[in-house]
């Protein structure tokens, strides 16, 4: 069976991604013994992705991905987007998001995205898939699943927070989810 490291210890984001992907083994950094932390220097998520994905490639040599995402808020000038993991000066998801709830405070266009990219590194060449999910910010936390702006990200033709909807109806929705099953289309064409 083929392995493919995921350049993640984000326990929620493996989670997701391992219930979408069959037939691969999925490592984490945890599994291949890489403990260091991957800088991610850069104002676009094609360029952190590839960074992570070819930092993990250097260390162990196996197929590896990597992704970078963020949310982009319409009202914020699309912020906090690449930078949604430590918008708030940390990588904590509460003072994120909380960060996020006031700035938007009184605001009416709520609007925002999820956006995805997946850097893949697949015996030695580069490719890139990425998924967007559009919908809106609410005004308070709603839901206790999924991770980081989740509980109040409401995405569009849904009445339901991602922190609210279960697993499968969110892969399904999700910006991870469209740009890995873009990448699991492209894998298995690729074994086949």
């Amino acid at each position: 069976m083929q392995e493919l490291v995921i350049a993640s210890n984000n326990e929620g984001k493996i989670r997701e991604i391992r219930s979408m992907i069959a037939g691969i083994t999925l490592l984490s950094l945890k599994d291949i013994g890489f403990n260091k932390d991957i800088p991610e220097p850069f104002h676009t998520f094609e360029e952190n992705a590839h960074a992570k994905a070819l930092a993990i490639y250097d260390f162990c040599g196996k197929n590896v991905f990597a992704d970078d995402s963020g949310i982009c808020i319409e009202a914020l000038n699309n912020e906090p987007g690449v930078d949604s993991a430590h918008y708030s000066g940390t990588r904590d998801d509460e003072r994120n998001l909380q960060k996020v709830l006031d700035e938007l405070r009184g605001k009416t266009d709520r609007s925002a995205y999820y956006k995805a990219v997946i850097c893949l590194i697949w015996q030695g060449e580069t490719y890139y898939f990425d998924g967007i999910c559009q919908g809106s910010i609410t005004a308070q936390k709603k839901g206790t699943g999924g991770f980081g702006y989740d509980p109040i990200f409401i995405p569009n033709g849904y009445d339901k927070t991602f922190g609210e909807l279960p697993l499968d109806i969110k892969n399904k929705l999700s910006h991870r989810g469209k740009a890995v099953k873009k990448m699991i289309d492209f894998l298995t064409d690729k074994m086949n």
